[in-house]
């Protein structure tokens, strides 16, 4: 259940599983877990093919119950989260709001003491962040190295609360490019790109790994202001302002045919008629089942603790 949450996440564009796993309280046996990947140990065992114990190190039954649900959410609510985005992205949006607000109040709790050096960190993590969402996509090279460095970078942002793969793949200008190898069946773009994201995932590993050992209240810290950040982009309201092109300067649109939209500029809710009203409030009542569920998901936590 909590992969399908993770998965779910993933889909929606600048919303990140790696924010799921922190507030549903599996973030650090997660990194933990991939971290075990590029440990000598784990080559040992897997070239003397002790199968039984290369599983064991890499903690197999935790990974692979995640990834299970990951990829079941994205086979069963892609569909679904895609039309909402189109559709409905202002109530789409504020659950989202609510959830990534409230989990803020919750991870903040992993802190006992905060100190002017923590909150330093977390401001600036919040402003990286806030900076990083609001960037228009760049021109970039194809070549091999730069597709392998798309790749290794956006499993990173994948990871981290707050970023979105997918998105550093826009602003890398790599999204449209990745895409059409996709559709296109390009088996050498996308081996680059998945051997980037394979090494890229467990070098960023180590490094989290270490962090969370040598300094875990900052590195909570940095993730709680990288999701503070982030709620520029969850903000439900906008007014889009720009769309990724082709090289020809024609719209790339998505699987609904819709123009994939690149800058947005968060707006106020407008209140001129009825329908405004009405949209208004059930975006609010929609962010408040958002906050709600995960002071649940919170107290459900703390009960199975105690």
């Amino acid at each position: 259940m909590r992969g399908m949450a993770m998965g779910a996440s993933d889909i929606v564009p600048g919303v990140s599983g790696g924010t799921m796993a922190l507030i549903l309280g599996i973030y650090e046996e997660l990194i933990d877990s991939i971290r075990m990947i590029g440990q000598p140990e784990f080559f040992r065992a897997a070239l003397k093919f002790r199968i039984k114990e290369a599983l064991s190190i890499l903690n197999w039954q935790f990974m692979l119950a995640i990834s299970l649900g990951i990829g079941l959410a994205i086979l069963t609510l892609s569909h679904l989260l895609e039309q909402l985005l189109v559709n409905q992205p202002v109530y789409l949006w504020s659950f989202f709001f609510g959830l990534v607000l409230a989990s803020v109040l919750m991870v903040r709790k992993r802190i006992k003491r905060w100190t002017p050096r923590l909150g330093a960190v977390l401001v600036i993590g919040a402003l990286a962040s806030f900076v990083l969402v609001g960037l228009v996509p760049a021109r970039t090279p194809e070549s091999w190295w730069f597709l392998f460095l798309s790749g290794a970078l956006a499993i990173c942002a994948m990871i981290l609360p707050g970023i979105s793969g997918a998105f550093i793949l826009v602003l890398l200008g790599k999204y449209e490019y990745v895409l059409g190898a996709v559709n296109g069946r390009d088996i050498f773009t996308l081996a680059l790109v998945a051997a980037g994201a394979l090494v890229g995932l467990v070098t960023f590993a180590q490094i989290l790994s270490w962090l969370f050992k040598k300094y875990h209240d900052g590195t909570i810290a940095l993730l709680l202001g990288l999701m503070i950040g982030s709620l520029r982009k969850v903000w439900p309201w906008k007014l889009d302002e720009a769309w990724l092109t082709h090289a020809d300067g024609s719209f790339v649109l998505d699987s609904f045919g819709e123009r994939i939209v690149t800058q947005q500029a968060d707006i106020l809710p407008e209140m001129a008629n009825r329908a405004d009203i009405n949209e208004f409030v059930f975006a609010v009542v929609l962010a408040v089942v958002g906050f709600g569920l995960i002071m649940l998901l919170d107290r459900l936590a703390g009960v199975r603790k105690a």
